[in-house]
């Protein structure tokens, strides 16, 4: 049954998309009283600097490693957020394999449970790990695709940190799994081609989950 339903809004999705309309699958929404609310505290703590109104969801249909479809959503900025729509259309269209796409906050803003749970997902008000300066997640400006298996690989003195901890085993890049994400795949093309920079080619560290527009 479930492989039913999602043919058939693969199908629907299609023949939408054909017509020249745009699937309510498909679609870009300021952020009602009930979508802020669950970001209170979380994802939009107390302090926030980034204004309620520079904010939008987006909802779209993404397609997992066994073809299943689903239903995501992703708070981002508006000012990326007609070309993630354009973006996750195409990969969707393409069959693309993203496992979970939801709310962060749905994790309690915790960016390593997010990630461990293989969240594909965008805005968290948040610094950068190790640092006091703020992520480009903060402002709603940068997405991770797949995390768990396209981790975040740095240096530390002589030791490597991996986040999440539970990607450590993909941290080796010959490692293959249906959600690696690397250069040149469809993913990374389209994000290229909307002037998105890639943590991946990076020299001081590699986030091969992480695209953000400069």
């Amino acid at each position: 049954m479930r492989h039913h339903i999602s043919l058939l809004l693969f199908l629907l999705a299609c023949c939408l998309t054909v017509s020249g309309q745009v699937p309510d699958a498909f679609r870009i929404d300021t952020l009602s009283n009930e979508v802020f609310s669950r970001m209170m505290g979380k994802s939009y703590p107390e302090g926030c600097t980034v204004a309620r109104s520079d904010l939008r969801l987006l909802s779209v249909l993404h397609c997992d490693a066994e073809g299943h479809t689903k239903q995501g959503q992703m708070v981002c900025n508006k000012a990326i957020a007609s070309d993630l729509l354009n973006i996750f259309r195409r990969l969707y269209e393409a069959r693309y394999p993203i496992e979970r796409m939801t709310l962060i906050d749905d994790y309690d803003a915790d960016d390593e449970r997010s990630m461990t749970a293989n969240n594909t997902s965008c805005f968290c008000f948040r610094k950068v790990a190790g640092s006091k300066r703020l992520s480009k997640h903060a402002l709603g400006m940068a997405v991770d695709i797949n995390p768990l298996y396209n981790p975040c690989v740095r240096k530390k003195g002589a030791k490597t940190i991996v986040q999440p901890a539970a990607g450590t085993r993909y941290a080796d890049r010959s490692k293959t799994s249906p959600y690696k994400l690397k250069r040149g795949d469809l993913c990374y093309r389209l994000f290229m081609e909307y002037g998105f920079l890639w943590g991946g080619n990076w020299n001081s560290l590699k986030d091969y989950q992480h695209f953000e527009r400069p």
